[in-house]
Protein backbone atom coordinates (compact mmCIF):
# COMPACT_ATOMS: atom_id res chain seq x y z
CA UNK A 1 0.00 0.00 0.00
CA UNK A 2 1.65 3.62 -1.10
CA UNK A 3 2.76 5.67 1.74
CA UNK A 4 0.71 8.85 0.24
CA UNK A 5 -2.33 7.08 2.09
CA UNK A 6 -0.89 7.24 5.53
CA UNK A 7 -2.74 9.33 8.11
CA UNK A 8 -2.47 11.28 11.34
CA UNK A 9 -5.33 11.13 12.70
CA UNK A 10 -6.50 12.70 16.48
CA UNK A 11 -8.60 10.80 18.69
CA UNK A 12 -11.71 13.09 20.01
CA UNK A 13 -13.37 12.66 23.10
CA UNK A 14 -15.56 15.86 22.43
CA UNK A 15 -19.09 15.59 19.76
CA UNK A 16 -21.85 18.02 18.87
CA UNK A 17 -22.51 20.27 16.43
CA UNK A 18 -20.19 22.99 17.90
CA UNK A 19 -17.23 21.11 18.33
CA UNK A 20 -17.78 19.83 14.81
CA UNK A 21 -17.85 23.16 13.43
CA UNK A 22 -14.52 24.18 15.78
CA UNK A 23 -13.13 21.42 14.50
CA UNK A 24 -13.37 22.84 10.40
CA UNK A 25 -12.84 25.92 11.48
CA UNK A 26 -9.04 24.81 12.40
CA UNK A 27 -8.95 22.68 8.98
CA UNK A 28 -10.05 19.15 10.34
CA UNK A 29 -12.37 17.01 9.37
CA UNK A 30 -14.49 15.43 12.13
CA UNK A 31 -14.98 11.24 11.31
CA UNK A 32 -16.17 8.16 13.13
CA UNK A 33 -14.30 4.65 12.60
CA UNK A 34 -16.13 1.81 13.09
CA UNK A 35 -16.48 -2.21 11.59
CA UNK A 36 -15.20 -5.58 13.22
CA UNK A 37 -17.72 -5.68 15.90
CA UNK A 38 -15.30 -2.69 17.84
CA UNK A 39 -16.11 0.44 19.30
CA UNK A 40 -17.02 3.55 17.01
CA UNK A 41 -13.89 5.34 17.30
CA UNK A 42 -14.55 9.37 16.96
CA UNK A 43 -11.53 10.93 15.20
CA UNK A 44 -10.44 14.48 13.32
CA UNK A 45 -8.43 14.06 9.79
CA UNK A 46 -6.41 16.45 8.56
CA UNK A 47 -8.39 18.63 6.21
CA UNK A 48 -6.31 19.20 3.24
CA UNK A 49 -4.57 15.70 3.08
CA UNK A 50 -7.78 13.77 3.23
CA UNK A 51 -9.67 16.01 0.75
CA UNK A 52 -7.12 15.15 -1.66
CA UNK A 53 -7.16 11.26 -0.88
CA UNK A 54 -10.84 10.49 -1.12
CA UNK A 55 -11.08 12.32 -4.52
CA UNK A 56 -10.94 8.61 -6.02
CA UNK A 57 -13.85 6.27 -4.98
CA UNK A 58 -13.18 3.63 -2.72
CA UNK A 59 -10.57 5.58 -1.05
CA UNK A 60 -8.33 3.28 1.31
CA UNK A 61 -6.49 4.34 4.00
CA UNK A 62 -3.73 3.90 7.05
CA UNK A 63 -4.17 5.60 9.69
CA UNK A 64 -1.99 6.39 12.67
CA UNK A 65 -3.89 5.99 15.62
CA UNK A 66 -2.15 6.94 18.66
CA UNK A 67 1.12 4.83 17.08
CA UNK A 68 -0.99 2.00 15.91
CA UNK A 69 -1.81 1.52 11.80
CA UNK A 70 -5.63 0.67 11.06
CA UNK A 71 -6.66 0.68 7.10
CA UNK A 72 -9.92 1.54 7.03
CA UNK A 73 -12.33 2.23 3.59
CA UNK A 74 -14.14 5.52 3.04
CA UNK A 75 -17.84 4.65 3.61
CA UNK A 76 -19.99 7.70 3.20
CA UNK A 77 -18.75 11.66 2.79
CA UNK A 78 -21.51 14.14 4.28
CA UNK A 79 -20.61 17.54 2.76
CA UNK A 80 -22.72 20.88 2.83
CA UNK A 81 -24.96 20.67 -0.39
CA UNK A 82 -24.70 24.74 -0.94
CA UNK A 83 -20.24 25.14 -0.13
CA UNK A 84 -19.84 21.62 -0.68
CA UNK A 85 -17.17 21.58 1.97
CA UNK A 86 -16.85 18.20 3.70
CA UNK A 87 -18.29 18.23 7.04
CA UNK A 88 -18.02 14.51 8.09
CA UNK A 89 -16.72 11.40 6.95
CA UNK A 90 -17.78 7.54 7.85
CA UNK A 91 -15.19 4.88 7.62
CA UNK A 92 -15.18 1.09 7.94
CA UNK A 93 -12.34 -1.22 9.31
CA UNK A 94 -10.73 -3.40 7.11
CA UNK A 95 -8.02 -5.83 7.46
CA UNK A 96 -5.40 -6.89 4.79
CA UNK A 97 -6.25 -9.77 2.73
CA UNK A 98 -10.17 -9.06 3.75
CA UNK A 99 -12.55 -9.14 0.55
CA UNK A 100 -15.06 -5.72 0.30
CA UNK A 101 -18.19 -5.19 -1.70
CA UNK A 102 -17.77 -1.97 -3.49
CA UNK A 103 -19.16 -0.27 -6.05
CA UNK A 104 -16.38 0.77 -8.71
CA UNK A 105 -16.96 3.16 -12.08
CA UNK A 106 -17.00 2.08 -15.28
CA UNK A 107 -15.06 4.04 -17.98
CA UNK A 108 -15.75 3.82 -21.54
CA UNK A 109 -11.92 3.36 -23.72
CA UNK A 110 -11.72 3.21 -27.61
CA UNK A 111 -14.27 4.73 -30.22
CA UNK A 112 -16.85 2.96 -31.71
CA UNK A 113 -17.81 2.44 -35.66
CA UNK A 114 -17.84 5.78 -37.38
CA UNK A 115 -21.42 7.63 -36.98
CA UNK A 116 -22.20 5.84 -34.14
CA UNK A 117 -21.76 6.53 -30.42
CA UNK A 118 -21.25 4.36 -27.28
CA UNK A 119 -23.44 5.66 -24.26
CA UNK A 120 -23.22 3.73 -20.08
CA UNK A 121 -26.49 2.69 -19.41
CA UNK A 122 -24.67 1.93 -15.89
CA UNK A 123 -21.93 4.13 -14.69
CA UNK A 124 -20.67 1.19 -12.00
CA UNK A 125 -20.65 -2.06 -11.20
CA UNK A 126 -20.42 -3.50 -7.70
CA UNK A 127 -17.52 -5.92 -7.21
CA UNK A 128 -15.81 -7.97 -4.69
CA UNK A 129 -12.45 -7.43 -4.01
CA UNK A 130 -9.56 -7.79 -1.86
CA UNK A 131 -9.76 -4.32 0.94
CA UNK A 132 -6.09 -3.75 -0.51
CA UNK A 133 -6.41 -4.25 -4.60
CA UNK A 134 -10.01 -1.93 -4.92
CA UNK A 135 -9.50 -0.82 -8.66
CA UNK A 136 -9.67 2.92 -10.06
CA UNK A 137 -12.38 1.68 -12.46
CA UNK A 138 -13.32 -0.96 -14.75
CA UNK A 139 -12.78 -0.38 -18.47
CA UNK A 140 -14.93 -1.01 -21.57
CA UNK A 141 -13.22 -1.05 -24.57
CA UNK A 142 -15.72 -0.48 -27.24
CA UNK A 143 -12.76 0.21 -30.34
CA UNK A 144 -15.48 -0.33 -33.58
CA UNK A 145 -18.07 -1.69 -31.93
CA UNK A 146 -21.00 -1.22 -34.50
CA UNK A 147 -24.82 0.25 -34.05
CA UNK A 148 -26.75 -1.97 -32.02
CA UNK A 149 -24.03 -3.44 -29.93
CA UNK A 150 -24.69 -4.66 -26.25
CA UNK A 151 -22.08 -4.97 -23.51
CA UNK A 152 -23.51 -6.57 -20.62
CA UNK A 153 -20.97 -6.96 -17.10
CA UNK A 154 -20.58 -10.80 -17.41
CA UNK A 155 -18.92 -9.49 -21.02
CA UNK A 156 -16.62 -6.88 -18.63
CA UNK A 157 -12.98 -7.80 -18.55
CA UNK A 158 -12.46 -7.85 -14.07
CA UNK A 159 -9.57 -7.32 -12.61
CA UNK A 160 -7.19 -10.27 -10.95
CA UNK A 161 -9.22 -11.39 -7.81
CA UNK A 162 -12.36 -9.65 -8.61
CA UNK A 163 -15.56 -11.47 -8.43
CA UNK A 164 -19.01 -9.83 -10.13
CA UNK A 165 -21.65 -8.98 -8.09
CA UNK A 166 -23.69 -7.28 -10.29
CA UNK A 167 -26.31 -9.21 -11.76
CA UNK A 168 -24.53 -10.57 -15.43
CA UNK A 169 -27.12 -9.51 -17.36
CA UNK A 170 -27.94 -5.65 -16.79
CA UNK A 171 -26.49 -3.53 -19.42
CA UNK A 172 -23.38 -1.78 -19.28
CA UNK A 173 -23.27 -0.03 -22.50
CA UNK A 174 -24.88 0.34 -25.57
CA UNK A 175 -23.82 1.69 -29.06
CA UNK A 176 -25.76 3.04 -31.54
CA UNK A 177 -26.59 6.12 -34.09
CA UNK A 178 -27.27 9.65 -32.65
CA UNK A 179 -31.36 10.16 -32.93
CA UNK A 180 -30.34 13.50 -34.41
CA UNK A 181 -27.94 11.56 -37.15
CA UNK A 182 -31.01 9.27 -37.82
CA UNK A 183 -33.59 12.12 -38.37
CA UNK A 184 -31.09 13.72 -40.91
CA UNK A 185 -30.46 11.15 -42.68
CA UNK A 186 -34.18 10.55 -43.24
CA UNK A 187 -34.82 14.30 -43.86
CA UNK A 188 -32.55 13.73 -46.87
CA UNK A 189 -33.59 10.61 -48.13
CA UNK A 190 -37.04 12.61 -48.20
CA UNK A 191 -35.46 15.34 -49.77
CA UNK A 192 -34.12 13.31 -52.13
CA UNK A 193 -37.18 11.26 -52.79
CA UNK A 194 -38.49 14.63 -53.68
CA UNK A 195 -35.83 15.89 -56.28
CA UNK A 196 -36.35 12.04 -58.18
CA UNK A 197 -39.81 12.85 -57.90
CA UNK A 198 -39.79 16.05 -59.81
CA UNK A 199 -37.44 14.97 -62.23
CA UNK A 200 -39.26 12.06 -63.02
CA UNK A 201 -42.05 13.92 -63.81
CA UNK A 202 -40.35 17.07 -66.03
CA UNK A 203 -39.23 14.03 -67.75
CA UNK A 204 -42.63 12.56 -68.29
CA UNK A 205 -43.77 16.22 -69.58
CA UNK A 206 -41.04 16.50 -71.55
CA UNK A 207 -41.69 13.37 -73.49
CA UNK A 208 -45.37 13.89 -73.56
CA UNK A 209 -44.12 17.59 -75.60
CA UNK A 210 -41.73 15.55 -77.91
CA UNK A 211 -44.89 13.48 -78.85
CA UNK A 212 -46.52 15.93 -80.44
Amino acid sequence: MSEDNKVVVELRENFGKGFARRLRAAGKIPAVIYGHGTEPQHVALPGHQTALLIRRANALLDLDIAGKSQLVLVKDVQKDPVRQIIEHIDLIVVNKGEKVQVDVPVVITGEPFSGTIAMLDATSVSLEVEATHIPQNVEVDVEGAEDGTQITAADLKLPQGATLVTEPETLIVGVSVPLDTIAADEEIAEADAEVAEEQSEEAETADAGDDK
